[in-house]
């Protein structure tokens, strides 16, 4: 049995309302623990709690490179500062679209907690585990599912 520590984003501090009813549940000093039962309230507004915190922190990312990259937008006399100019555009565009996949992700993982599936394997539907969770809330997939899903895949790649 492991347990583990999380620090809850600045609006989730104290309280979190749970499925966006008036109940409020204190996070201030909540563990994250396999012993309890799988996603009961609290481990659900943890998990929303860490994903919206995530979200956002993308969010201000992403704001930040479009200020950023609206700086550098301006015209560079020397070609080969304009080319290096260039290159970190194209890396940074790059970046933020994989950044817009993985808010796509986070926002179906959000839609998961609402319908009362997340933290289950889409694939036997058997719990993901905490641990996995906790790594990597967006999993969708048990360990064993995503180990069979990745032998498959790179069957099909070395064919």
């Amino acid at each position: 049995m492991g347990v583990w520590h999380w620090s809850i984003p600045a609006p989730y501090e104290m309280f979190f309302e749970e499925n966006r009813v008036s109940e409020k549940i204190d996070l201030s000093n909540y563990v994250l623990s396999e012993s309890d039962e799988f996603m009961n309230a609290n481990q659900k507004a943890y998990f929303r709690a860490k994903l919206v915190g995530w979200r956002n922190d993308i969010l201000r990312e992403a704001r930040e490179t479009l200020g950023h990259l609206a700086e550098e937008s301006a015209n560079h006399p020397d070609l080969a500062d304009r080319a290096s100019s260039e290159t970190d555009r194209a890396i940074e565009l790059r970046a933020r679209d994989r950044q817009r996949k993985l808010i796509s992700k986070i926002d179906a993982a959000l839609q998961r907690i609402d319908e009362g599936t997340y933290g289950y394997c889409e694939e036997t539907g058997e719990p993901i585990g905490i641990k996995r969770l906790d790594a990597r809330p967006i999993a969708t997939l048990s360990i064993e599912a995503q180990e069979r899903h990745e032998r498959r895949e790179k069957v099909y790649r070395d064919e």
